[in-house]
């Protein structure tokens, strides 16, 4: 049986061009069979190492972790689930049932009797109890509301009067007295508003209209093109510092960084990513060679251990070890089997003797002690007896008779 599967099919590419169809260069092909050489050299014995550990692994997995783990999953049934459910079938299930029933009898039982007898009916009582009081509060309220709307009606009609003949007319002289002060406050309120108002305008209004019309106003348009004149040459500052920073930067440092990653970091980059590359594949390809290496080792040890042991071994087994059985078998086991059945047959009669001695002494005992048993009267069978049987021999029917 092969280790491992056998791998995938690639396309097959001519060893002067790389999987994109660009042409490889020396260095590739120079670099190429020494590397492959060293990965070799190096993976064969990680590779023997792991099939072996393999082959290891599984032999202890088939020997020892399965039958173990079989072992010891029947221990756990055994001695764990088994006699748990046991306890929960035949302890647990039984024990809760009768708990359930006594609690049934003793709880729910006096508690629904103490509901339908006792509390059902006293509810009932104190429902119409509570009916009749209601029902009194009821008249009571009615009656006293019948009274208190009498004396509301009359308190009503006392002060309608009131309210007709002494409020209104006092209401009429306090309105037509608030008309008269809120007529004069009013033009006396406008003549003032007026004698305000002009004050403003031509004390407050005016000298600041002037005020910024001919101080306020060109001196912010002066001050606005000087800022912008200020700012038009902080800009021409700014942008001829920054053009000869980006120059001296672009002179002293970006070329010179250019021509580094140009000339010697891409170049470099590119001969460690080929050795990347031919190591990667070197690693798959030893990995593989490794693989048939290690296979053919791997059968050549095996077939070296049969020939060594397994095959004495079952030469062994069928030439002497089976007859030697066989013998023993036939001289020793058979009849020391035969012997244990017919002692056992001999054990097996004598005790059922005995029992029926036994059960012989005790129907003794009984029919001396209680007397004869009665026989059960003969009941009349549907079959016909012996003699009343039909026959193929005889003539018992109207058609055969003679």
């Amino acid at each position: 049986m092969d280790l491992e599967k056998p791998p995938a099919a690639t396309p097959a590419r001519t060893p002067d061009r790389t999987p994109d169809g660009t042409p490889e260069g020396c260095l590739v092909v120079a670099v190429r069979l020494p590397v492959r050489i060293v990965v070799l050299v190096l993976v064969l014995p990680v590779r023997m190492a792991w099939d072996a550990l393999v082959v290891g692994g599984r032999f202890l997995r088939d020997t020892v972790l399965r039958p173990v783990g079989r072992g010891l999953w029947w221990l756990v049934q055994t001695l764990v689930l088994r006699p748990l459910a046991g306890l929960w079938r035949y302890v647990v299930v039984p024990v809760a049932g009768a708990l359930a029933r006594l609690a049934h009898a003793l709880l729910v039982v006096p508690v629904v009797w103490s509901y339908r007898y006792v509390l059902t009916p006293v509810g009932h009582g104190v429902g119409r109890l509570v009916r009749l009081i209601g029902t009194g509060l009821a008249w009571t309220a009615r009656v006293t509301g019948a009274g208190l709307g009498w004396a509301a009606r009359c308190a009503g009609a006392g002060l309608g009067w009131l309210y007709a003949r002494v409020l209104t007319p006092a209401g009429h002289a306090a309105g037509r007295l608030l008309r008269a002060v809120g007529g004069v406050l009013a033009a006396v309120g406008t003549g003032a508003y007026t004698v305000v108002a002009w004050l403003v305008r031509h004390l407050v209004v005016a000298p600041a209209r002037w005020i910024r019309a001919w101080i306020l106003a060109p001196s912010g348009r002066a001050v606005v093109r000087c800022a912008r004149g200020l700012w038009r040459l902080v800009e021409l500052l700014v942008t001829g510092i920054g053009l000869v920073l980006y120059w001296t930067a672009r002179i002293l440092v970006a070329l010179p960084l250019l021509a580094l990653w140009r000339w010697v970091l891409a170049p470099a980059g590119r001969f460690l990513a080929v050795v990347a590359r031919e190591v990667g594949e070197a690693l798959g390809h030893a990995w593989r060679i490794a693989g048939r290496i290690s296979l053919t080792v791997g059968r050549f040890l095996g077939t070296l251990f049969r020939w060594i042991f397994v095959e004495p071994a079952r030469w062994a087994y069928r030439t002497v070890l089976t007859p030697v059985g066989h013998a023993v078998r036939d001289a020793v086991l058979r009849p020391a089997a035969q012997a244990a059945r017919s002692v056992g047959r001999t054990a097996r009669q004598t005790l059922a003797a005995a029992r029926e001695t036994a059960r012989q002494a005790r129907a003794d005992v009984r029919r001396m002690l209680f007397g004869e048993s009665r026989r059960p009267s003969a009941v009349a069978r549907r079959e016909p007896s012996a003699d009343g049987t039909r026959t193929l021999g005889r003539s018992t029917t109207a058609l055969t008779k003679d």
